[in-house]
């Protein structure tokens, strides 16, 4: 009986349960980096993903899907290069798929989440968790928020270079994101 229960419960919780798509035109993501010339930023035009929220409005899901081509940081040569260093032929794709999602309280409107997932792009996937501040707004959509710095190397990415290796790429490199789920 007890086994029943309990799947009859989580089966209604699953029904309940609310998904979100990534409003993909509103997605704002901006890569940001350092070389030994100057700072640069790439931002993605194909973005795609969704969140999924229980009865409690707690995150359980979310996938986010970059298209590495849509990168785009206004010097196609740079552009090349960063795609030939995300290795874009065999992934083709930047995603991140949440596996756990801590809720904190901010404030009546505003709730800091950390989310924690695996974040895949060029060929290595890596655990990373993420700071984020959450928000569901008037008309009940979903709004994110937060930066994540990342290193290239621990994603087996060679920073790229330019100009015979005058140019040179610096490793680290901040993810900056406001996403909004729409209901």
């Amino acid at each position: 009986m007890t086994l029943l229960l309990s799947v009859v419960f989580s089966i209604t919780s699953v029904v309940r349960a609310q998904t979100f798509p990534l409003v993909s035109q509103a997605a704002l993501i901006n890569v940001h980096g350092t070389s030994n010339v100057h700072d640069w930023d790439m931002k993605p035009t194909k973005v795609t993903g969704e969140l999924g929220l229980n009865d409690s409005k707690q995150i359980t899901t979310i996938a986010i899907k970059v298209e590495v081509k849509s990168l785009k940081s206004g010097n196609g040569i740079m552009d090349g290069k960063t795609y030939d260093a995300l290795n874009y032929k065999n992934n083709p794709y930047i995603v991140f798929v949440l596996t756990d999602a801590l809720p904190g309280k901010l404030s009546e409107n505003d709730t800091e989440v950390t989310l924690t997932g695996n974040l895949s792009f060029a060929g290595a996937t890596r655990k990373i968790s993420i700071k984020t501040i959450g928000k569901i707004t008037k008309s009940g959509d979903y709004h994110l928020k937060g930066s994540v710095p990342l290193k290239m190397t621990d994603y087996k990415m060679k920073p790229p270079t330019a100009m015979l290796g005058t140019m040179k790429t610096g490793d680290a490199v901040t993810v900056e994101f406001d996403l909004t789920f729409k209901r």
